[in-house]
């Protein structure tokens, strides 16, 4: 069952009725699809936030507009970072049965055996694009590093897909294990903080919009 969030027609689009709609703590948003021409509306900021983190980042939500009940999924909004409020957000309309693109988040998962033996593990990939209907959009993609070994990798092609497809190439490098020494030349003459890999958040999700 999707998760429900109410929302109201929004009229003005002027910079004063947006300013006050945020004051109020709304959000002000947009809905669009295929043969519709879009509607704006505004949410409740903090019901929006509440959805998203218990619906996630590709759920399907159930946007109730004045009573008018429609199956959504969130694909953009625009975040001031400074003040941590969310400022716009987009809704595609979507059928259940219809396929949608959707980017997903790689979460590895186990200690790698090479990072026993001293290796250095890599992941420059966060997020893969998928296609699926909205009700079979992961909210992460699990990839088990156990096995893997001082010089090995995983890619794409080792992923197991389930009800989605892969839209990247399958020899996208996923995680790999460097040699320590490699590694040293890497990082020669610099001291690098440790910490968590930068483009961790940020993750934008863009459906496919067959107009």
């Amino acid at each position: 069952m999707s998760a429900v969030l109410k929302a109201n027609e929004r009229t003005g689009s002027q910079r004063s009725a947006l300013r006050q709609l945020r004051q109020e703590g709304n959000i002000p948003a947009v809905v669009y699809g295929r043969n519709k021409e879009s509607q704006s509306i505004y949410v409740n900021g903090i019901e929006f936030v509440k959805t998203i983190r218990e619906n996630g980042r590709n759920g399907v939500i159930s946007l109730d507009i004045n009573g008018n009940k429609q199956n959504v999924m969130l694909t953009d909004y625009h975040q001031d970072h400074v003040k941590n409020e969310i400022l716009h957000a987009d809704f595609l309309l979507v059928d259940k049965s219809s396929k949608v693109n959707a980017s997903v988040r790689v979460n590895l998962v186990g200690e790698a055996a090479g990072v026993k033996d001293g290796g250095v593990m890599q992941q420059p990939v966060h997020e893969v694009s998928i296609t699926a209907t909205p009700g079979s959009i992961p909210q992460s993609i699990d990839v088990d590093v156990t096995n893997l070994q001082v010089g090995e990798n995983l890619t794409l092609a080792d992923i197991k897909t389930g009800n989605f497809e892969l839209n990247d190439d399958e020899n996208t490098v996923l995680v790999s294990i460097l040699p320590p020494k490699q590694e040293e030349e890497i990082n020669s003459g610099e001291e690098q903080e440790p910490g968590e890999p930068v483009n961790e958040e940020g993750r934008e999700t863009e459906a496919s919009k067959e107009e």
